[in-house]
């Protein structure tokens, strides 16, 4: 596996990273199988780990502790803040008082006395920036954070944390965690071309869209994304956009079959040979989900594979917009509305 750099940070990761969020009750329940495909990805090359405190409330941060017994040196470990941890309005959120408190469970569960990169996971409309970076450089000259991060900022609040970092000299964001897939390319119009402009790490995450791009939903597959087990607009097949993804889809899978590779690998590599990208998070739950996303660390695409890509989804389109996840409160229509 080719490693690859962190933004400017002087660290090399690989171009897989393995997301943590199915390990717990919210996926694999069973945590010696989880730690199997935990140490299953760091003996294939893997030295990328993201979790979040919010994964299974926690239990996918203490599974992933009990994984790196041992071996915590030879991992980049990641993790992060933001969403609700329980019932108490300030148990969650990007202020010093709830940062400086959760950082310490983060800590606890997953065995470690530093974390290498605390990433916010969402904007705030209610907090200063200011207030979030000024707890997280403290927490960087303790020790106990090596370097911070962001997840689904849009592009106008990357540029605003890089600027409140630089003015207050405080630790800056080196990487930002966006959603990237073939069928959710907003990015590539603004998040992508700021990550680069400022030699930040992007670490994308869903690169199979949630599911539509593991081949597990056909048109004409039992199977359907409507289950109750994905009760929203992005799983309404009622919607033109998801019927037109469902066609999409046809499409690549027969595209993937033509290029020697299953669609799994065509979607992930898609997204590693983004210059822009430093690294795909894959969230497997089972052992054969990893095996799958694996060879894509390979992957390099031909020209002619990417310009069919972009003729089935131009670049910078996003098909279902409810598929977007970043900068949220800023593009709802509540928002642009003129008062």
């Amino acid at each position: 596996m080719q490693y690859r750099p962190l933004g400017r940070t002087g660290v090399q990761v690989s171009p897989l990273c393995l997301g943590a969020m199915m390990f717990g009750p919210w996926g694999n329940n069973d945590r010696q199988d989880s730690i199997r495909i935990i140490h299953a990805a760091l003996d294939a090359g893997i030295n990328f780990v993201d979790t979040a405190d919010v994964y299974s409330g926690g239990v996918s941060e203490e599974i992933v502790g009990e994984a790196l017994r041992g071996r915590r040196d030879d991992v980049f470990l990641a993790t992060k803040f933001f969403m609700p941890m329980g019932e108490d309005p300030n148990h969650r959120g990007g202020s010093r008082r709830w940062i400086i408190r959760e950082v310490e469970s983060s800590l606890e569960r997953l065995n470690t006395d530093h974390i290498d990169l605390y990433q916010v996971h969402r904007p705030s409309p209610d907090t200063d920036i200011e207030e979030t970076l000024g707890a997280l450089t403290d927490l960087v000259h303790a020790g106990k954070v090596r370097y911070i991060g962001s997840s689904s900022f849009s592009g106008s609040q990357i540029v605003e944390a890089q600027w409140a970092a630089k003015q207050n000299r405080f630790s800056r964001f080196v990487t930002e965690q966006p959603p990237y897939s073939i069928l959710v390319r907003g990015i590539e119009g603004d998040v992508l071309p700021t990550v680069q402009r400022h030699g930040m790490g992007s670490l994308t995450y869903s690169p199979l869209s949630g599911g539509w791009l593991s081949g597990r939903w056909r048109k004409d597959a039992a199977a359907s994304p409507t289950s109750s087990a994905r009760p929203n607009a992005r799983f309404d097949m009622s919607s033109p956009a998801n019927q037109r993804k469902l066609d999409i889809v046809e499409e690549l899978a027969l595209l993937a079959e033509q290029s020697g590779m299953a669609l799994i690998e065509l979607a992930i590599a898609f997204v590693i040979n983004h210059p822009g990208v430093t690294a795909a998070i894959v969230g497997p739950r089972t052992m054969q989900q990893l095996e799958s996303y694996l060879p894509a660390a390979d992957i390099r695409l031909s020209t002619g594979v990417l310009d069919r890509i972009d003729e089935l989804v131009a670049p910078g389109v996003t098909i279902n917009p409810d598929d977007n996840s970043y900068g949220a409160h800023e593009l709802t229509p509540e928002a642009l509305r003129r008062v």
